[in-house]
């Protein structure tokens, strides 16, 4: 049996400019996450003309308990030509802040760790002024991988926790708890000035004390921005949502957040790791 989403859940509904974009992307046979993870804000980002691509193919070769996103034990051949394209459609919305993520390619030497650093570089050609956040995997916490990352010049690296440790085994049986945090601390220890950024989906069976847990362990490892968010189960094949947070509580967790020296959190039913991404950045006088 499906939950029943709580009032404040209410979506924007699509218009004209949502319809264009999703056209255009279509045409230029580029994924998004909002679309292939079905986040709850796609339409109201999408009115904005901002997009998180989404690279290296639309299936995982992990088996996250919460994520929408096709798995396959091989993902598709990397395609030479995406970063191009994404460079282009990037150019065609005049972006000021593009986004790149992708799925966890576990059957690829370099995790796909190439294709993250071409787009960047075909970024910076057609839009210098565009600034741009990773959001990557673990890369199996190898340090050569997420180097060579972190030395193409992002402006953000995201990696997301996603949960508490004790629900790894539950909820990401291939990843590890310590092994993603020690993948942002890395980060930090090669770029003390590059800016990291981390989220957790709340709402999985986690207790209060664990999510203080996971905040405290975030923000030891060098994490800049925190973002919370509500579980939305996207499929009745999907782990189930526990609980729905108030509002409030969510409020609470920011404030909370801010006393433990992150420098930015966005706490709210409805966050994603790139929800607001942007204006995220400007408030911290980066831009």
């Amino acid at each position: 049996m499906r939950n029943r989403l709580p009032a404040w859940f209410k979506q924007d509904l699509p218009d004209n400019s949502v319809k264009e974009l999703r056209e255009q992307l279509k045409a230029e046979k580029i994924h998004t996450v909002c679309q292939e993870a079905r986040c709850p804000n796609i339409n109201s980002c999408f009115k904005q003309g901002t997009a998180a691509f989404l690279i290296l193919g639309d299936r995982c070769t992990r088996a996250c308990a919460f994520c929408a996103v096709k798995r396959s034990f091989r993902g598709v051949v990397p395609d030479a030509d995406e970063p191009a394209r994404i460079a282009r459609s990037a150019a065609k919305m005049r972006l000021d802040y593009a986004v790149i993520t992708s799925v966890t390619r576990d059957d690829l030497i370099d995790g796909g760790s190439s294709i993250f650093i071409d787009t960047i570089g075909r970024l910076r050609d057609s839009s210098p002024k565009t600034r741009i956040e990773l959001l990557i995997p673990d890369f199996k916490g190898d340090k050569g991988i997420i180097k060579a990352v972190v030395r193409a010049g992002p402006d953000v690296i995201g990696h997301d926790l996603e949960t508490v440790n004790r629900l790894y085994p539950l909820a990401r049986p291939q990843a590890d708890y310590k092994r993603s945090l020690q993948v942002l601390k890395f980060i930090k220890e090669l770029d003390p000035d590059m800016v990291t950024k981390s989220s957790l989906i709340l709402g999985l069976g986690e207790s209060g004390k664990e999510i203080m847990e996971a905040m405290r362990d975030l923000r030891s490892s060098g994490c800049d921005i925190l973002v919370l968010g509500q579980y939305l189960r996207p499929s009745a094949g999907n782990y189930p949502v526990k609980r729905f947070l108030f509002p409030s509580e969510f409020d609470e967790l920011a404030k909370l957040a801010k006393t433990m020296g992150f420098k930015k959190a966005l706490c709210a039913p409805k966050a994603r790791s790139s929800y607001k991404a942007s204006s995220i950045y400007r408030e911290l006088n980066y831009a």
